[in-house]
């Protein structure tokens, strides 16, 4: 008898990965496209950085940004309005056994590289970071 492999603490699986890839993708393609039935959302430009998926592939979370990092609750509230045709549209395209439910949260990892920058820059942290290359210190 075959035990069930455990996920847990290993990271995403290949499928994962592999089934996020292709729900970014088709994201991405709506989106772009603007083949959804909201002219609001439509007018948007979204990129889709990232999605998760759950590891029984039943929860999918989009990693989103509007262009330019503007409107963002204003993209996330027509994403979330919008969830249902977006599933049905990515479920057409996936031959899961189960459309994934969708859910979206803006992708903050600009947001944190550009606060990392910023502490690099620091002239303190710049200070210290000369300090700790110096072998004699």
């Amino acid at each position: 008898m075959a035990q069930a492999r455990s996920n847990h603490g290993s990271g995403p699986s290949q499928r994962q990965l592999r089934v996020g890839e292709l729900i970014r993708r088709t994201l991405a393609d709506v989106l772009a496209r603007g083949d959804i039935h909201d002219p609001d959302l439509n007018r948007m430009s979204i990129t889709v950085s990232e999605v998760r998926t759950s590891p029984d592939l039943r929860v999918a979370t989009a990693y989103v940004l509007p262009l330019g990092g503007e409107a963002r609750d204003e993209a996330l509230e027509l994403l979330r309005k919008n969830k249902g045709e977006l599933r049905r549209t990515v479920s057409k395209v996936l031959t899961l056994k189960f459309a994934p439910e969708l859910r979206f949260q803006i992708d903050d990892t600009f947001d944190r590289m550009d606060h990392t920058r910023r502490l690099l820059e620091d002239d303190r942290v710049r200070r210290d970071l000369d300090e700790s290359d110096d072998p004699a210190g």
